[in-house]
């Protein structure tokens, strides 16, 4: 059975690449999962295979878990489909689209046709692999993703909350500001106290100078 490497390519990100071997009669689902299997993603999302020119247009589009559109289109499935029947070209390039909803894009190109199988090998076969792929959610075209629901920090678990907490340390805060709030109206009184005796005290000073002279003076 003849094999394909294919060379595939994050569009966006060139210093990652993998190098794939899989069998002539495989599918275009198989080739999709092992470029997955090589990225670490959950291969479980919508995607389609483009033919592609060596401009990288995309031409008949080759699709896995079709939305309504597509398959009122009649867009052919890739577990329908043979590597073998879309590819005439030695460099045939595939453009290949993963996760409509959160998109990476792929750059897929056929670099030679091996006429024997490696005994003992399971296809499709990772030959090779540069590069870390981006993670498969946040990618920096999409910088305002969030993970799934599972995955994020859940801040009020964490931080171990409970709404009985919340009236508790409220309840605290109002104990504490009507202290300090009656403590700073007896501050305002005392002053005002003082201030009263201080103005008595203050009238009468040079009391003895104005009305009573001092006996000394009479000597």
């Amino acid at each position: 059975m003849a094999l394909y490497r294919f060379k595939v390519n994050f569009e966006d990100y060139d210093e990652v690449m993998r190098e794939i071997d899989v069998k002539s009669n495989q599918t275009f689902e198989d080739l999709h999962r092992a470029i997955h299997q090589s990225t670490g993603y959950n291969c479980e999302f919508p995607s389609s295979f483009y033919i592609s020119n060596d401009q990288w247009i995309k031409g008949e589009e080759i699709t896995y878990l079709p939305n309504q559109r597509r398959i009122d289109r009649g867009v052919a499935l890739m577990e329908n489909v043979k590597l073998s029947n879309r590819i005439d070209d030695p460099h045939q390039k595939f453009y290949y689209t993963f996760n409509f909803d959160r998109p990476f894009d792929f750059h897929v190109e056929l670099l030679k046709i091996i006429l024997d199988e490696t005994p003992g090998t399971v296809y499709p076969a990772i030959i090779k692999s540069v590069g870390e792929a981006p993670k498969q959610f946040g990618n920096v075209f999409n910088p305002t993703i969030l993970p799934p629901a599972s995955e994020e920090f859940d801040f009020l678990n964490e931080m171990e909350f409970s709404p009985e907490d919340a009236e508790e340390g409220f309840s605290e805060i109002s104990e504490v500001a009507d202290v300090d709030e009656v403590e700073h109206v007896d501050d305002i009184e005392t002053e005002e106290d003082e201030d009263e005796f201080g103005g008595e005290f203050s009238d009468n000073e040079g009391f003895e100078d104005e009305g009573h002279p001092h006996h000394g003076d009479d000597f």
